[in-house]
């Protein structure tokens, strides 16, 4: 008993010593929030990310628009080595050209539509007839052979539209954050396998297959497309991402065209009343194959310090999204918010201690891919996959991807080492609502890359605003979905951490190689 009090006597006092012996500059961080929240460019960058670029699907030229634009905005305000960094082997860009999607029989009704990624086009308009292909497995999907050619082939839905009774947008609120802060790792309920009680999705893999086999036979007899929905698209907006393979071997996908919700339920409930519909699509879309690399845009503040300089403190967000509209949510507001984080410091003639390196990511909607290889790249013994001595060199990762909304605190995945010390750096902007420190891991994103071998990287808690009900990977993730005074306030507060872990004498807290890695996977 003795030794166990004496043990946690030891851990407290560590603790407390860490948050006491923090160094910060007051004075500073005064001027990072008086330059951060009264001149600010956030909503200039962002304009430039979304609309003047367009969407930012990898390898896109939309992306690459943006990705050079950024490129060259970081040289501007003063960054160094600015440069498109390749990371490896992607695969095929792609560009929607043309979509045009209407019901014309029984009557003539535009209906709200949006081709997958990675899929082909029409070759020109069709008038096509609508059939339901009602077949449970494949030797059910053998009675439509000879049956589709010329055909858009719409699968059977027995869901329903269900009201919805509270607001898309919504701030977190003090009852949740105080949850959140007290949060403890050791009374959290184990997480499920994949499939939760009884192990692996077994049925959701075969449906897959099925619609593997219902694609194949399409595209053999000439269909003209597949019709997809989800009653999540809702009120005219379409949850629209992939259509397929894109590695730059892959041959083009049927065309699969996303439809509203009440646009797709209406055509199944014509068709089912045997009334004859029809309509009129035309989809152009192009496929780039000259570069199939990948790329992310890189740029630093030389580190001041000879016996830190070589260390890094890095900031950054995923570049590329969806293309049913400018991914202005998902993610230009966070990669708008670091660049900046980097235009605040060098506005006011900061010279860090270490270096302080930005990292716009290329691939992230399709599986982390660009802060993945660039880990692995740069930061990752093979063999062990842990840190290699480059790793050793990074002090701390900072990510923001959640939306537009304010910054409420930080997640520390685990690592109580770094609480009392984040709590100390959010305290001159509690006032802006940003308090909370949270044990719980957070994924599906790019910090996931660094917290996975071992490294400090971090994502920050922010307010949901729509970013789950209405502009998460849909056509309504524009521009005029950003909140700018929230945007203002994230990039203060990275602004100041990004400085606050450059300056301190040591790295941040890392955790216990057992504990590494435990953040949630995901995209």
């Amino acid at each position: 008993m003795r030794k166990l009090l004496f043990t946690c006597a030891a851990v407290l006092a560590v603790c407390v010593a860490t948050a006491q012996e923090e160094k910060l500059d007051d004075a500073i961080v005064q001027k990072i929030r008086a330059e951060g929240l009264n001149n600010s460019k956030v909503m200039d960058i962002v304009f430039y990310l979304t609309e003047v670029s367009g969407p930012r699907l990898n390898n896109s030229p939309g992306y690459l628009r943006a990705a050079n634009w950024a490129k060259n905005e970081l040289t501007k305000f003063g960054a160094e080595g600015a440069q498109l960094e390749s990371w490896g082997e992607w695969g095929k860009g792609w560009e929607l050209e043309k979509s045009y999607v209407a019901m014309t029989a029984p009557y003539y009704r535009p209906l709200i539509a949006f081709p997958k990624t990675w899929t082909s086009s029409t070759k020109g308009l069709k008038s096509a007839e609508v059939i339901i292909l009602n077949a449970k497995d494949s030797i059910e999907l053998l009675t439509y052979k000879g049956k589709l050619k010329g055909k858009l082939i719409l699968l059977p839905r027995t869901d329903t539209l269900k009201p919805t009774y509270t607001a898309d947008g919504s701030r977190r609120t003090e009852e949740e954050l105080s949850k959140m802060a007290a949060y403890d790792p050791k009374s959290a309920p184990a997480p499920r396998g994949p499939g939760g009680p009884g192990g692996p999705r077994g049925g959701f893999g075969a449906a897959q297959a099925l619609q593997a086999r219902i694609r194949e036979m399409a595209k053999a007899e000439g269909a003209v497309a597949l019709l997809s929905t989800s009653p999540r698209g809702r009120d005219g907006t379409l949850f629209v991402q992939g259509g397929g393979a894109y590695i730059g071997s892959a041959p083009e996908n049927f065309l699969d065209i996303m439809l509203a919700y009440e646009d797709y339920m209406s055509l199944q409930r014509l068709v089912t009343a045997n009334i004859p519909v029809k309509v009129d699509v035309d989809v152009r879309s192009k496929f780039y194959t000259n570069d199939l690399k990948g790329y992310n845009v890189v740029a630093e503040i030389k580190g001041t310090d000879p016996a830190l300089k070589d260390e890094l403190v890095m900031l950054g967000g995923h570049l590329d999204s969806w293309h049913g509209s400018v991914g202005a949510t998902d993610n230009a507001a966070g990669c708008a918010v670091m660049m900046e984080a980097i235009r605040i410091l060098k506005a006011l003639n900061i010279k860090p201690r270490r270096t302080i390196r930005i990292a716009l990511w290329g691939g992230e909607e399709q599986g982390l891919h660009g802060s993945r290889n660039y880990v692995r790249n740069h930061f990752t013994d093979t063999t062990t996959r842990r840190f290699n001595a480059a790793g050793d060199k990074v002090a701390a990762y900072f990510n923001l991807d959640n939306g537009t909304g304010k910054i409420r605190g930080i997640y520390t995945q685990g690592n109580e080492g770094v609480k009392p010390i984040f709590a100390q750096w959010l305290k001159p902007f509690n006032d802006l609502g940003a308090t909370t420190v949270t044990l719980q891991n957070t994924g599906g994103t790019d910090h996931l890359s660094f917290d996975g071998i071992g490294l400090a990287g971090f994502q920050f808690i922010q307010d949901e605003i729509e970013y789950n009900t209405r502009t998460h990977h849909t056509n309504m993730d524009s521009y005029d979905h950003l909140q700018a005074d929230d945007l203002k306030q994230a990039a203060t507060i990275i602004a100041s951490f990004v400085y606050n872990a450059a300056q301190r004498d040591e790295k941040l807290p890392r955790k216990a190689p057992t504990a590494a890695g435990q953040g949630r996977q995901g995209f």
